[in-house]
């Protein structure tokens, strides 16, 4: 009857380990993007705003006074 002696502490150690790689991958997978899809991102909400500023009507403050 012999058993397998085990380090708690590095049992311990390599579970933290396991558990932060875990939580790593999670992270990973829900906020990471690439660089390009950024830019991506940026490019278009630049080009949605220059599309809804040339369909804007200036007025100037003299007519506001009536």
């Amino acid at each position: 009857m012999s058993a397998d002696v085990v380090n708690l502490r590095q049992f311990r150690k390599q579970k933290a380990r396991s558990e932060k790689e875990k939580q790593a991958e999670q992270n990973r997978i829900s906020f990471g993007r690439t660089k390009a899809e950024k830019n991506l991102t940026t490019a278009l909400n630049e080009k949605a705003e220059k599309t809804l500023d040339q369909g804007r009507i200036e007025t100037s403050k003299d007519d506001d006074k009536g």
